[in-house]
């Protein structure tokens, strides 16, 4: 039986919601065409949607594909993540000037919150943000299981206090989420071995599932927070009915019977008590230690912090970047790095993403997305290296 959260609307009225938000002091982010690749960028209107598209994708490769129809969520998930807007690649903390009369002065480089409307964010990132919101010390909303319980171990851990971030906490907290159910899974998807995906199930505000067929272009869309049912009820749109909720699960169905790989189901105990285990070298000989898993992963929060003066000495500034446990340079304390060798360096990601975070933050840091094994250059596959070390 439908809901009075959801309802139809039409691609005019997805128009027309991308219009709303903008009215509401949003800027819109979503998925488009750019940099050969589907990326998340802002949108004006409809028309910016990547209609039609969709990528192929496998270890080590990614390539867009024109689609039989203009659907506008055939696509999966590409190289951005929705970390970038909530977490941005560099950010300048504060600045420091010489004052005539002597001294300085510091300024912080605080600035008004943006307010974005996230269209398009799938299972796995919404669950990729509540991990996130846990490391960044902002209340989360923990991650459920299939049968809607929450995991023993997120309910024993509490949100950390020691690394808070305001400006994520404010910019988070102003975010607008339109969600998307998956209808197609990409070759490097595993979600539904992470219990990530590809319903989403909470943690959004408004939620669409693309309905395509015998004519019909529609959007069944579901309010799953106060807000969202406000900006629904403004929304020209129709009651659902049975038929319609039946065909989104049928979308829903198609996109978890094409997920070909998954996680080893202990897979945290396995990396951790396996740091002697001799596939570690073999990983080794093939990684270059590009870093291009821990920049595509919406997870990873490894930063480093820059100090930048100009040649007068007049003017300083303190910049934070994202980094990679992957660089020689992480890890370096007084007298060199202590993860010399690539294979110290790819164990303690791989540790650490899916053994230690749940020590941490009561939650594995990977949601099965599938990014970090299609943008390693050499085809390195998370699940495979898994198995791998548990001799399969």
């Amino acid at each position: 039986m439908a809901s009075e959260q959801q309802a139809v609307i039409d691609r005019e009225g997805l128009a027309a919601l991308i219009g709303l938000l903008a009215d509401d002091g949003y800027q819109v982010i979503g998925p488009r065409l750019g940099q050969g690749a589907i990326v998340y960028e802002p949108i004006a209107t409809i028309d910016d949607l990547p209609a039609g598209w969709l990528d192929e994708q496998g270890p080590g490769s990614y390539r867009l594909e024109r689609a039989a129809g203009d659907a506008l969520f055939a696509h999966v998930v590409g190289p951005h993540s929705w970390k970038r807007y909530l977490y941005p690649p560099e950010q300048k903390l504060w600045q420091s000037r010489r004052l005539e009369e002597g001294g300085f002065t510091i300024e912080s480089d605080l600035k008004p919150v943006p307010r974005y409307a996230f269209l398009g964010v799938r299972a796995c990132e919404l669950q990729a943000l509540a991990v996130q919101d846990r490391v960044f010390g902002v209340t989360p909303v923990p991650a459920r299981t299939k049968d809607g319980s929450v995991p023993a171990r997120t309910k024993d851990v509490p949100a950390p206090t020691y690394h808070q971030d305001s400006g994520y906490a404010a910019r988070r907290r102003a975010a607008f989420i339109v969600a998307v159910n998956c209808g197609r899974a990409a070759g490097t998807c595993f979600c539904v071995s992470m219990n990530s995906g590809p319903k989403v199930t909470g943690g959004f505000d408004l939620a669409l599932t693309e309905l395509i067929g015998d004519g019909r272009h529609e959007f069944l869309i579901e309010a799953g927070s106060a807000r969202g049912s406000e900006t629904l009820a403004r929304l020209s749109s129709r009651p659902a009915e049975a038929a319609d909720l039946r065909a989104a699960a049928s979308v829903v169905a198609r996109a978890v019977s094409q997920n070909r790989r998954a996680m080893v189901p202990e897979a945290a105990d396995l990396v951790r008590s396996q740091p002697d285990h001799k596939h570690w070298q073999a990983i080794a000989e093939r990684c270059l230690s590009c870093a291009n898993c821990t920049l595509v992963c919406p997870t990873c929060f490894c930063t480093t912090v820059e100090d930048t003066t100009d040649l007068t000495g007049d003017h300083a500034e303190r910049w934070r970047r994202w980094d990679s446990c992957f660089t020689l340079e992480f890890s370096y304390i007084h007298g060199g790095p202590i993860r010399r060798e690539t294979r110290s360096r790819y164990r303690q990601w791989m540790t650490h993403k899916l053994g230690t975070w749940h020590d941490q933050f009561g939650h594995s840091g990977c949601v099965g997305c599938g990014r970090c094994i299609a943008w390693c250059p050499v085809g390195i596959d998370i699940t495979e290296e898994a198995r791998a070390l548990r001799g399969q």
